[in-house]
């Protein structure tokens, strides 16, 4: 059933008019929350205003910095990901990643993203490259993982000894990680054939038009996703390690690695709501698996926010921004990207 051309328009001025002022406005309400709701905020407040006047301000813009390139590479796997139904701009696809992020942000896993970015999607490629998409999002998650996997590994003893967790917690946990990057990784090499098994499915055959394009990932492809998935993990893990040294945490880069790398295995399997519980879970979680290498809570919570603010907050707001500015998101057919 094709939606008609009035239908398209108001459909574009419920997003344009509608959806976009009420995400920005949320946002905004969000940040205002989550922050006066941490606690000691006048004297964190002081130690922010103190860090800032000092000479270790470098810190922060490098933080920022590495947040554009963040993104950058998200937005250069995404191109790779859905080149083979749409030839995509590395504008077009920094806009898509930065609209994603501002829809992803209220939902389980942030699976909205997917609804931000085929909005730059041309008509009848939009479910298509949901799929697609997903193959980019596999990659991150196996990083993830294996780097979380490693990170418990290191600490293993030392959860042990802070009662964090039982040895008996720690193998299971390992276990139930390992078996997940075994399927996904036999998942992420065989798309090709997955696609042919699925194809000869009677029952559900006639939606494999939308994974056909999944055929189309070589090798050369899904490892030049993967190996763009360890650098994102390697700027996320020197974001933090800057700021760790702006708020006045004494660890160590190696540190840092694993306990990070710990902290992003816990968030990746927890279920949450970003909009909601994602800061507060960080915020303990960080506390607890960083707090064994420093005593400087403070240090670590503000690190948490800031890192929060400049990899979640400012991108969600700035694609909140351009979803406002999308044009005639569903007759975009024969638009050049």
């Amino acid at each position: 059933m094709q939606i008609t051309g009035q239908y398209k328009r108001y459909i574009n001025l419920f997003i344009r008019y509608f959806l976009g002022p009420l995400l920005f406005c949320w946002l905004i309400w969000f940040i205002y929350t989550q922050i006066s709701r941490q606690p000691d905020i006048e004297l964190a407040w002081q130690q922010i205003l103190d860090s800032f006047n000092s000479k270790k301000i470098w810190l922060v813009i490098g933080a920022v910095a590495l947040m554009l390139l963040n993104w950058g590479i998200e937005a250069v796997k995404w191109r790779i990901s859905v080149k083979p139904v749409q030839e995509v701009s590395f504008q077009t696809a920094f806009k898509a990643i930065l609209s994603g992020v501002s829809v992803s942000i209220s939902t389980p896993y942030r699976v909205g993203e997917y609804l931000g970015r085929i909005l730059y999607m041309n008509e009848g490629n939009k479910l298509k490259a949901v799929s697609l998409t997903v193959v980019g999002s596999i990659s991150q998650v196996m990083v993830t993982l294996l780097m979380g996997l490693v990170g418990l590994l290191f600490m293993a003893d030392v959860l042990a000894q802070q009662h964090i967790l039982s040895p008996l917690w720690i193998k299971m946990i390992a276990s139930g990680v390992c078996m997940v990057l075994v399927i996904l990784t036999l998942f992420y090499f065989r798309l090709s054939w997955l696609v042919k098994r699925i194809d000869q499915i009677p029952a559900i055959k006639k939606f494999t038009w939308l994974i056909n394009a999944l055929e189309n990932f070589n090798a050369t492809i899904l490892f030049s996703l993967l190996s763009l998935s360890v650098i994102r993990f390697l700027v996320f893990i020197l974001q933090y390690y800057l700021l760790f040294r702006f708020f006045g945490v004494t660890i160590g880069f190696h540190e840092a690695w694993i306990s990070v790398s710990l902290m992003f295995l816990v968030m990746a399997v927890v279920p949450t709501i970003a909009l909601f519980t994602d800061l507060g879970l960080k915020g303990e979680i960080s506390l607890k698996l960083i707090g064994i290498f420093s005593a400087n809570g403070l240090g670590i919570t503000l690190t948490t926010i800031s890192i929060w603010l400049i990899n979640l907050v400012i991108p969600a707001l700035a694609g909140s921004l351009l979803i406002l500015s999308v044009k005639k998101v569903f007759n975009n057919r024969n638009e050049k990207n």
